[in-house]
C-alpha cells in the first residue's frame, strides 16, 4: 500500500511500497491506475461519450458484445431475499438446547385491530410522554370499559392501540380524569420507559393537567392467520405486523410491573441486577422477549439483557464517583451541569421526583428566590430569601449549603432543588459512551455460564405466566416453558500449514506455533522502537522479540534507534506530544523505517493511540505496532505481536491446507473475489461524527488469506453503503468496489473475477431489501461499467447516460458478468445454543440449519469459535443471494474456512474473516476522525466523502 501523502519527511526521501499482501492495515489510495485520493484526481481510461435520451429510462449496459454497445431498458425487479435451498448433511451429529420456547397458535381466526391515539391535556396540548400515555389509558379503560365493549387493549405506550376484535364503533373520543397525579406523572412512567422525544416534561404536582381528552380511530386490520401463513413459508404482508402486537402485549405485561423498557428488552428496579461500572454508571441486567416464526412453528425467544444505567443514590455521591474525585471541592461544576441535565431525581424531604434542567450560579447559602411573605391578614410583600433559609424554615438543615442547587423548574421558572437533598432515582438510561475500562469490567461481570443462562431464562418464563394475559387467552397463545431441543452438527475443522509446509491440525478451535515457524515471515532490517511509557526497559523488550522471532522465522535486525519521550512531552496533549515524538523520530532515523514499535503508556485505548495511528498509517505510511508494557510479556506475548507485525508487513503466518494445495471447492477453479462490508457509527448521541463503510476485497486468487482494504467516510448513521459506486463529473468512478477489482485483476495474473461473494455485517432484517437492491445494486453497476445520471436544465429534469468505458471491469477484458452470492452475517441477536448433554459451551464449528431456523429464508447458525468463558454466541447468517450455487455444505464449509484464516489471532474467529477486517479497518478510520470531531457541535450535518 502506498501513503496518499509523503512530505518531505526524510532528506531525499524514497517512495516505498508498504504491505501490499498485508491484511488490510491502510486505507489509503494503492494502485496507480486508480483515481488518487478519494475527491477524483486522475486515472487512467478513455474518454467517455455522451448519450442522450428524449423521454423515458433506460439502464446503459455497457458490455463489450462485438465492439458494440447494447442498450436496454431498465426493467429491472425488486430482489427478494432467497428460498432456502437445502439442508446440510457433513458433520458430526449434536443434541443441542435453544433459548427458544415453543409457542402454540390455537387461535388463528382471531384478529387484531389497530387504532390510532392521540391524547391531549385540558389546555389542547398534546401530551406525548410514554408513561403518562400509559397512565392515561389505563384509567381511560377502567372508566368506559362499557363503551369499550368490555375489550383489553395492548397499547405501545405511543400512539397505536390494538383490539382483538373491533370495537363498538370506528372513533372514540373521551374524556379522562386522572384523580391522582405527580411530579412524577408527566414524562415520567410507572413502568420507567426508555425516554422519548416527548417524554421530557416534569414540574410540579400544582401544574400538571388532571383532564385529558383521549381520540381512538381505526387504522388497520391485522389477521392472526397471517402468523400460520409464514409458519408454512408463504409470503404474508401482515405476519410483522401480528408478531409486533404480540410483543406489544408483552412489553405492556412488563411495564405495567415497573419495569424499564428498552426496545425487546425490559429490565426491573432490582439492586441485584446491578453491576457497577465505576464513574456513575451502573451495568443492570434484564431480559429480551421477541416472538420469531421458526421451521419448528412459532417461538418465543428469551434471553439475558445488559443495558447501561445511572447508579441511584445522592446526587453528590453521583458527581464524586463521575468526575473521580473524593472532596466536592474538587468538582467539575461546568462538567457536571452537563452530565446532570435531563436526569431525574427524588427529593429526600417530600419524596417528589424532578427533572434537572441545570444547576444555580451560587450556592444555597448565597442563592436567592423571591417569596411572598404574609403579615396579618394583607396580602404581604415579596422578599428575596437564600435557598438555605427557605429550607431552614421548612425545618429543614443543610450540611452542604456551600454546595450550588439543582434547577428543577423551568427555563424562565427556576426551582432550586439544594443538592444534597438530591436522589438519582433508579432505571435511568445512561445514553453516553462507556470509556474502555467501563465496557471491559461490563464484558467481565455480564459473563454467564451456559448453565446460568439456561436456568435465568427458564425461570423467566416460568415466574412471568406470559399466556396467562387476557389478549394471549383469546388468541388461544399458550408458551412452552422448557427450552427448544434442536439437531446440530460439529463440522471438522480446516488442516492448516505453517512454515516449512509443516501441517497444523486445529484442536477444540485453537492452535499455536510452539517449535513451529510462520508460513511465509518477513525480514525486518530497518525498524525503531518508540516510547511513551515511562516504566518500560526498551532493550528488553527488543531483546525478547528479536529471539522470539527467530524462533518464529522472522529475522529481525536490532533497531537503529530507541527513542524515549522527554519528560517535559509528557505533560502536553496528546496530538502535541505525537508531533514531538515525530520530530525525535526523524533526527535519529536517516530514512523511513519499515516498521516503528510504540510503548504506549497504557492499554492502547489511550488518547496517544489515535493521533499517533493518524500521523503514521494516514500522513506517512509507516507500519506501526502499538503495545503496553506488562508483567506477562512471555513468549506467547511475544508471538502474538508478531503475529500482527509480520501480516502488517506483508507475510503470512498461516494458511488453509485446501488453499496450499489448491483445491478449495467452487472457487479454485473459477477467479472469485471475497468482499468483506461493515459500517461504524460514531458513539451515542454524537449526530455530528461521520460515519465509516469499510470493504475489504481478497486478493491474489486463489487465495482467500489476503485481503486489502478500502475505506469512505459517509453520513452519520448512515447503515447503507453509498460509495461502492461513485461516478464523479469528469466520468471517472472512484468508488470502492472498482479499486479492490482492480487490486483483485493485478495481483491474480491478470484474470478477473468471475464470481463474487459478498459477506456484510451489521444489518438487520428489516435492511436485508436495501442490501439487495441499494448496495448489490452499485456493485452490478461496476462490473457491467454503467450507470444512471441526471442533470436539470431550467427546471426541468432529463435523463441522461454515460457509457463508462474506463471502468474496471471492462478495462479486464470481456466476458459474461460474474455471478454474486450475498450473505449477511448477524451477530447482534439472542439466539443461543447449549449442549444438551453437557454443562460447556457448543463445540467449535456447530451448525444448526433447521428447527429454530427461519421457515422460509435461507440461513443458518454457527458457532464457528470456542467459548472458554461466558456462553458462547453462534453468528447468524442469512443468504440472500446465491448465483454461485453452492450447496449448503458447499457453503457451510467455506463460512468455517474463513473463520480460521484471520492472520492475528491462533484461534478460530466467532464471524468470517473478511467482516473482521473490514471491522478492523472502519475501528483504525474511526480513531483517525474522532480527533477531529471531539469540539465540534452535535447536529452538524457531514457529507459523504
Amino acid at each position: 500500500l502506498y501513503s496518499r501523502s509523503h512530505p518531505h519527511f526524510f532528506p531525499n526521501p524514497t517512495p516505498r511500497r508498504l504491505a501490499s499482501s498485508a491484511p488490510p492495515s491502510f486505507f489509503t489510495s494503492s494502485l496507480p491506475s486508480t483515481s488518487q485520493g478519494r475527491g477524483g484526481g486522475e486515472g487512467g481510461g478513455e474518454r467517455v461519450p455522451h448519450l442522450r435520451a428524449s423521454s423515458g429510462r433506460y439502464l446503459i449496459m455497457a458490455a463489450k458484445t462485438g465492439g458494440a454497445v447494447q442498450v436496454h431498458k431498465n426493467d429491472t425487479v425488486k430482489r427478494t431475499a432467497m428460498a432456502r435451498t437445502g439442508l446440510g448433511r457433513e458433520g458430526k451429529p449434536i443434541r443441542l438446547l435453544s433459548n427458544h420456547f415453543a409457542v402454540k397458535l390455537s387461535g388463528i381466526d382471531a384478529v387484531f385491530y389497530q387504532y390510532s391515539v392521540s391524547i391531549k391535556s385540558d389546555d389542547d396540548q398534546v401530551v406525548e410522554g410514554k408513561g403518562i400515555g400509559r397512565k392515561v389509558i389505563d384509567k381511560m379503560l377502567q372508566t368506559y370499559s362499557s363503551e369499550l365493549a368490555g375489550k383489553d387493549f395492548a397499547y405501545d405506550g405511543e400512539k397505536c392501540l390494538f383490539t382483538v376484535g373491533p370495537l363498538p364503533q370506528n372513533n372514540f373520543e373521551f374524556t379522562v380524569i386522572m384523580e391522582e397525579t405527580s411530579a412524577r406523572a408527566v414524562g415520567g412512567s410507572p413502568g420507567h420507559e426508555s425516554p422519548g422525544p416527548g417524554d421530557k416534561k416534569r414540574v410540579k404536582r400544582s401544574h400538571l393537567p388532571k383532564q385529558f381528552v383521549v381520540g381512538i380511530s381505526y387504522a388497520a386490520r391485522i389477521p392472526l392467520r397471517s402468523v400460520a401463513l409464514a409458519l408454512q413459508g408463504s409470503d404474508s404482508d401482515h405476519a410483522q405486523d401480528a408478531l409486533r402486537v404480540l410483543d406489544i402485549v408483552l412489553r405492556q405485561q412488563q411495564a405495567k410491573r415497573g419495569c424499564l423498557l428498552v426496545r425487546q428488552s425490559f429490565f426491573s428496579d432490582d439492586s441485584r441486577n446491578l453491576v457497577d461500572l465505576t464513574g456513575g454508571v451502573s451495568g443492570c441486567r434484564g431480559l429480551h422477549s421477541s416472538f420469531r416464526t421458526t421451521m419448528n412453528g412459532l417461538s418465543l425467544n428469551m434471553d439475558v439483557s445488559t443495558t447501561m444505567i445511572v447508579t441511584p443514590g445522592p446526587v453528590v455521591n453521583f458527581l464524586l464517583t463521575n468526575q473521580n474525585v473524593r472532596d466536592v471541592r474538587d468538582i467539575d461544576w461546568p462538567k457536571a451541569k452537563r452530565m446532570l441535565k435531563n436526569l431525574r431525581v427524588k427529593a429526600t424531604h417530600n419524596n417528589m421526583e424532578f427533572k434537572i434542567i441545570g444547576l444555580s450560579d451560587q450556592p444555597c447559602s448565597r442563592q436567592t428566590f423571591p417569596m411572598k411573605v404574609r403579615s396579618g391578614s394583607s396580602e404581604g410583600q415579596t422578599v428575596d430569601i437564600t435557598v438555605e433559609e427557605y429550607f431552614k424554615s421548612k425545618q429543614v438543615f443543610l450540611e452542604k449549603p456551600y454546595l450550588p442547587c439543582l434547577d428543577v423548574g423551568k427555563p424562565k421558572r427556576p426551582n432550586y432543588l439544594p443538592i444534597e437533598l438530591g436522589n438519582m432515582i433508579s432505571l435511568q438510561r445512561y445514553t453516553k459512551a462507556l470509556s474502555s475500562q467501563q465496557r471491559t469490567t461490563l464484558v467481565e461481570k455480564s459473563r454467564q455460564k451456559p448453565q446460568d443462562r439456561m436456568r435465568v431464562v427458564t425461570d423467566a418464563v416460568k415466574s412471568n405466566r406470559y399466556d396467562d394475559d387476557p389478549i394471549f387467552s383469546s388468541c388461544g397463545i399458550k408458551i412452552d416453558s422448557q427450552l427448544t431441543r434442536v439437531e446440530g452438527r460439529v463440522l471438522s475443522a480446516p488442516m492448516l500449514v505453517v512454515g516449512n509446509s509443516q501441517d497444523c491440525v486445529p484442536f477444540k478451535g485453537r492452535w499455536n506455533y510452539n517449535n513451529k515457524k510462520l508460513f511465509e515471515p518477513v525480514r525486518i532490517e530497518r525498524w525503531a522502537i518508540v516510547n511513551f511509557s515511562a516504566r518500560c526497559d526498551m532493550s528488553r523488550i527488543s531483546r525478547e522479540l528479536i529471539n522470539c522471532g527467530r524462533t518464529k522465522g522472522i529475522i529481525i535486525e536490532g533497531p537503529y534507534s530507541l527513542v524515549d519521550e522527554d519528560n517535559q512531552a509528557r505533560r502536553c496533549a496528546p496530538i502535541v506530544r505525537v508531533e514531538r515524538m515525530f520530530e525525535k523520530v526523524k533526527a535519529n532515523l536517516p530514512g523511513p523505517p519499515e516498521f516503528l514499535l510504540c510503548v504506549l503508556p497504557e492499554r492502547k485505548n489511550c488518547d496517544i493511540y489515535g493521533p499517533w495511528k493518524k500521523k503514521n498509517l494516514h500522513e506517512m505510511g509507516i507500519v506501526t505496532q502499538c503495545i503496553v508494557p506488562s508483567a506477562k510479556m512471555n513468549d506467547q506475548y511475544f508471538t502474538n505481536v508478531l503475529l500482527k507485525i509480520n501480516a502488517k508487513l506483508g507475510g503470512m503466518n498461516s494458511k488453509l491446507a485446501l488453499e496450499h494445495s489448491r483445491q478449495i471447492p467452487v472457487i479454485n477453479k473459477i477467479p472469485t473475489i471475497i468482499l468483506g462490508m461493515d459500517v461504524s457509527h460514531g458513539s451515542p448521541g454524537r449526530s455530528d461524527i461521520p460515519s465509516i463503510a469499510a470493504v475489504v476485497g481478497s486478493r491474489c486468487w486463489p487465495l482467500i488469506s489476503r485481503y486489502r482494504a478500502s475505506v469512505r467516510t459517509q453520513s452519520p448513521k448512515v447503515e447503507m453503503i453509498d460509495s461502492l459506486f461513485k461516478p464523479l463529473d469528469n466520468g471517472k468512478d472512484d468508488g470502492i468496489i472498482r479499486e479492490l477489482l482492480l487490486d483483485f485483476y493485478t495481483t491474480s495474473q491478470q484474470r478477473k473475477p468471475e464470481q463474487i461473494i459478498i459477506f456484510r455485517d451489521g444489518v438487520s432484517e428489516s435492511q436485508f431489501s436495501q442490501v439487495l437492491n441499494l448496495e448489490v445494486d452499485q456493485i452490478i453497476k461496476v462490473v457491467l461499467g454503467t450507470y444512471l445520471a441526471w442533470e436539470t436544465f431550467s427546471g426541468n429534469v432529463h435523463f441522461f447516460y454515460r457509457i463508462l468505458m474506463m471502468q474496471a471491469y471492462q478495462n479486464m477484458g470481456q466476458g459474461p458478468p460474474p455471478k454474486i452470492t450475498v450473505i449477511i452475517a448477524q451477530k447482534n441477536h439472542h439466539t443461543k445454543l447449549f449442549q444438551a448433554d453437557a454443562p460447556d459451551n457448543v463445540p467449535a464449528g456447530t451448525v444448526v440449519d433447521k428447527g429454530i431456523v427461519h421457515p422460509k429464508q435461507y440461513d443458518f447458525y454457527m458457532c464457528a469459535h470456542a467459548g472458554p468463558i461466558g456462553t458462547s454466541r453462534p453468528t447468524h447468517y442469512h443468504v440472500l443471494l446465491d448465483q454461485i450455487g453452492f450447496t449448503p455444505d458447499e457453503l457451510q464449509s467455506l463460512v468455517l474456512s474463513l473463520s480460521y484464516v484471520y492472520q492475528r489471532s491462533t484461534t478460530a474467529i466467532s464471524v468470517v474473516a473478511p467482516i473482521c477486517y473490514a471491522h478492523l479497518a472502519a475501528a483504525q478510520m474511526s480513531q483517525f476522525i474522532k480527533f477531529e470531531f471531539a469540539d465540534t457541535s452535535s447536529g452538524s450535518g457531514v457529507p459523504s466523502s
